[in-house]
């Protein structure tokens, strides 16, 4: 048995553990959507600290901070999902994703790669045609009357984004699998 401070004998050093995640090699790295992440939230914490200063010593509060903080969190959102799937960290049922035999829960992984593949394809689609819609009926924003497009163009390219993670996800997987 192996003491706290030195390494299980089980356990390879450069293996993933919660402890210590180590991500997969990726064709784009992993490190775009790390820094997405970091930016967004940055911006959406200067936004809304600068709204709190800005009521508390005038009353009056910046009316676009609310549109910027929506769409900041939308696509916080989208960005961090993208590396969550390339981790394979996104949200499942353990119960039934970590039980069974190595084979069940590498048909299962296999299997939820696919299926995100088609949701998010089938979003960045039907996004597509919301895009169309704002570009086309000139709606704008209500905040600062901005083209509503604008924002919503991110919906399927992020949408798109994350079905070529759960793609590649897939990918290594399969490939993974196919060796002895």
């Amino acid at each position: 048995m192996s003491t706290p401070t030195e390494p299980s004998r089980d356990v390879h050093p450069d293996a993933a553990t919660p402890d210590n995640p180590i991500d997969e090699n990726t064709r784009v790295p992993l490190r775009v959507e790390d820094w997405l992440t970091v930016i967004s939230m940055a911006l959406l914490a200067l936004i809304t600290f600068g709204n709190v200063i800005a009521r508390y010593f005038t009353d009056q509060s910046f009316a676009w901070t609310e549109e910027f903080s929506i769409f900041l969190m939308i696509v916080l959102t989208l960005v961090a999902s993208s590396a969550a799937v390339a981790r394979h960290r996104h949200i499942r049922i353990e119960f039934f994703a970590d039980a069974g035999s190595p084979r069940r829960r590498h048909l299962l992984a296999l299997w939820g790669a696919m299926a995100m593949v088609l949701l998010f394809l089938l979003m960045a689609v039907l996004s597509v045609r919301m895009v169309w819609d704002h570009y086309v009926y000139e709606e704008i924003s209500p905040g600062l009357g901005l083209p509503q497009w604008w924002y919503s163009i991110w919906l399927p390219i992020l949408s798109l984004a994350i079905a070529l993670r759960a793609l590649g996800r897939f990918n290594r997987l399969r490939r993974a699998g196919a060796q002895p």
